[in-house]
């Protein structure tokens, strides 16, 4: 069987399936390495809103696939940008999903983390941007999850220089009950955030945040940073304190980020192992045995797909993430809160589908290809 896919040219180009799946063999918890897996949401397909509505979130398929996630041994990133957070899913939305996804985790004795931000609010003073920051960590720690501090494009727009930011985390630091995962998010993933932590040269922002960490590091768990940097994520790797921990969000070099060298590796909080899951804790578990090159030749392959996801404007990566779960029957439809499913052109989805069929990343493949055609068909492709 093939598929006719449409290219960027503007022709048409036939493509054979792969027959089979990826072959997943289930095992035991993770050993060398915490990986966390951003999940998305699933949108409710029937309810009647517009781009502007609230979301309408279909609860039931939404949790679903954090078991699924949870089943493989990932830990779920909740209420993160993957999540829509800023983009479709308001404060209001995501609180609700933080209630149900940490209460299902507990359920099923998953690993949960889950973001607090300031998106209650778009502008205020900094004394608003530390409340909207406490509101949200209240929620967060009152459902027994790990806090992400998220970057605020509040924040962002509020503050005067590096003390403003110094001064904000250091409050929300001394504040929470446990140690947070502070997060990083570049630009790319969102431009309202462009001179995040008091400069646009990433040098001074980098001192800053890291003096942030210093200044409190028995409540830091550890960052995640998000800069599809990788020379200077490792340059922050090895400066953090003592005991805490680098989240690789580095959707473009997260093999060789998470394997390390001889100073030190990093941890993944990572949008790619959505659509990745049971490949990347495959190839996580195969690490842990000590396989360097085993868990590269797993990992390596997917990063062509990852960075195809990723390019710019690397904010409408959540696309192709959905486009993908939909393809794997995680969810029935291709349908996203806001009406973001528009964001991606017909070929950079037609690509995402060959690149993950590939891999063999959906478990009927046939159902895939079906359900391909059926995208193809509407927007006038004949098979």
């Amino acid at each position: 069987m093939t598929i006719r896919l449409p290219d960027p040219a503007g022709g048409l180009r036939t493509y054979e399936p792969r027959p089979e799946p990826f072959a997943v063999n289930p095992g035991a918890p993770f050993t060398s390495r915490t990986v966390f897996s951003a999940a998305h949401v699933v949108a409710d397909p029937f309810a009647d809103t517009t781009p502007d509505s609230p979301a309408a979130v279909d609860w039931d398929a939404t949790l679903a696939f954090r078991r699924h996630l949870w089943s493989h041994g990932l830990g779920v990133a909740e209420a993160m940008d993957t999540a829509q957070r800023g983009m479709g899913l308001d404060w209001a939305g995501a609180a609700e999903l933080i209630r149900r996804s940490a209460a299902e985790a507990r359920s099923v004795g998953g690993r949960i983390a889950c973001g607090v931000g300031t998106d209650q609010i778009t502008a205020g003073s900094l004394a608003e941007v530390r409340a909207a920051y406490e509101e949200q960590l209240s929620l967060v720690e009152s459902c027994g999850a790990r806090a992400v501090l998220m970057a605020s494009r509040a924040l962002a727009a509020a503050a005067s220089g590096p003390e403003d930011y110094l001064e904000v985390y250091g409050h929300l630091l001394r504040q929470a009950a446990e140690p947070v995962i502070l997060h990083w998010l570049g630009p790319m993933f969102d431009p309202a955030l462009e001179g995040y932590w008091g400069s646009s040269d990433l040098n001074a922002a980098t001192d800053t945040f890291l003096e942030a960490i210093a200044a409190h590091p028995d409540k830091v768990e550890g960052v995640k940073v998000s800069l599809l940097d990788a020379g200077r994520e490792i340059g922050i790797r090895r400066r953090l304190p003592q005991g805490v921990r680098c989240y690789t969000g580095d959707d473009f070099h997260y093999p060789e980020l998470i394997a390390g060298d001889e100073r030190g590796f990093s941890h993944a909080l990572l949008g790619i192992f959505d659509p990745l899951g049971p490949l990347a804790a495959q190839a996580v578990r195969v690490l842990d045995t000590g396989n360097d090159a085993g868990f590269r030749e797993l990992l390596d392959p997917t990063v062509e797909l990852s960075r195809h996801l990723f390019q710019a404007p690397t904010r409408f990566y959540k696309t192709g993430v959905v486009l993908l779960a939909w393809l794997a029957g995680h969810q029935s439809h291709f349908t996203m809160v806001g009406g973001l499913q528009s964001a991606r052109s017909l070929p950079h989805l037609a690509r995402a589908y060959e690149l993950a069929d590939g891999l063999g990343l959906f478990p009927d493949p046939k159902l895939a290809e079906e359900r391909m055609k059926t995208l193809l068909a509407l927007y006038g492709v004949d098979q």
